[in-house]
C-alpha cells in the first residue's frame, strides 16, 4: 500500500519575522556588511532612483525640443500665411511696384544732372528778377553728397515788396526742378520795403562715377566697423 508524502509546512509568520530581524541594527556606514535582504532592497531602491532621475532628465530634454519645434511650427505657419496672402495679391503688388517705379522715375526727372545745375541757378535768379526783387546775396554753398543724390544749399537775400516776395516763392515752387526754401526770415526796411533771407536747396542725382564712389566709400566704412 502506497504511503502519501506530506509537504513541509511554511511558517509565514516566522519567515516574516526573520526578514524583519535582518533590518534591525543596520550600520548605515557599512552597507556591504548588511544581511542579504536589506542589501537587495537597497540595490533595488538605488536602481529605481537612478532610472527615475534619468527618465526626468530625458523628459526635460525632450520637452525643450518639443517647445522649440512648436515655436518653429508657429513661425512657419505665420510665414506660410504671409506668403499665401502675397500670392493672392501678387497682381496688385506688381501694379503697386510699377506705380512706385513710375513715381521714382518722375522724381528723378525733377532732379537736374550735374551739367544742368548752372541753368537751374539761373532760373532761380531770373524768378527773383522777374518779380522786381533786388538780390543782395545769391551764393551757392558747399555741395553735400548723400547716398543717391547731391544737395546744394544757396544763401539768398532779396529786397522788395511783400507780394513780390510771395510771388517769387511761388515761382520757385513751380520750377520744373525740385527747389525748396528754408530758414525764411523777413525784416522791414527803413524805406518801407522788406528784406528776405532764406536758404534755397536744390538737388541733383549722382552720375555713374559719383554713385560708384559712394558705394566704395560705404564699403570702406562698413569694413572699419
Amino acid at each position: 500500500m502506497a504511503t502519501r508524502r506530506t509537504s513541509p509546512k511554511v511558517d509565514i509568520a516566522a519567515t516574516l519575522q526573520r526578514t524583519a530581524n535582518q533590518f534591525r541594527g543596520l550600520n548605515t556606514n557599512d552597507p556591504a556588511g548588511w544581511p542579504p535582504v536589506p542589501r537587495y532592497v537597497l540595490c533595488a531602491a538605488v536602481t529605481a532612483l537612478v532610472v527615475v532621475a534619468l527618465w526626468f532628465v530625458w523628459l526635460s530634454g525632450v520637452n525643450d525640443e518639443l517647445e522649440a519645434e512648436r515655436g518653429k511650427e508657429t513661425a512657419l505657419r505665420a510665414d506660410y500665411q504671409k506668403k499665401v496672402a502675397q500670392a493672392v495679391n501678387l497682381d496688385l503688388l506688381k501694379k503697386q511696384r510699377e506705380q512706385v517705379q513710375q513715381y521714382v522715375t518722375l522724381l528723378e526727372k525733377q532732379l537736374p544732372s550735374k551739367a544742368e545745375m548752372d541753368a537751374l541757378l539761373s532760373d532761380i535768379n531770373q524768378a527773383g528778377l522777374g518779380r522786381s526783387l533786388q538780390f543782395e546775396l545769391f551764393r551757392p554753398g558747399q555741395v553735400v553728397v548723400r547716398d543717391y543724390y547731391a544737395e546744394l544749399p544757396i544763401a539768398v537775400k532779396v529786397t522788395g515788396r511783400y507780394h513780390d516776395m510771395g510771388a517769387f516763392v511761388a515761382d520757385v515752387a513751380n520750377l520744373s526742378r525740385i527747389v525748396t526754401l528754408n530758414n525764411l526770415s523777413i525784416a522791414p526796411q527803413k524805406d518801407g520795403g522788406l528784406t528776405m533771407d532764406a536758404t534755397a536747396r536744390t538737388y541733383r542725382y549722382l552720375d555713374v562715377e559719383e554713385q560708384a564712389a559712394q558705394k566704395r566709400a560705404a564699403a570702406a566704412e562698413a569694413k572699419k566697423k
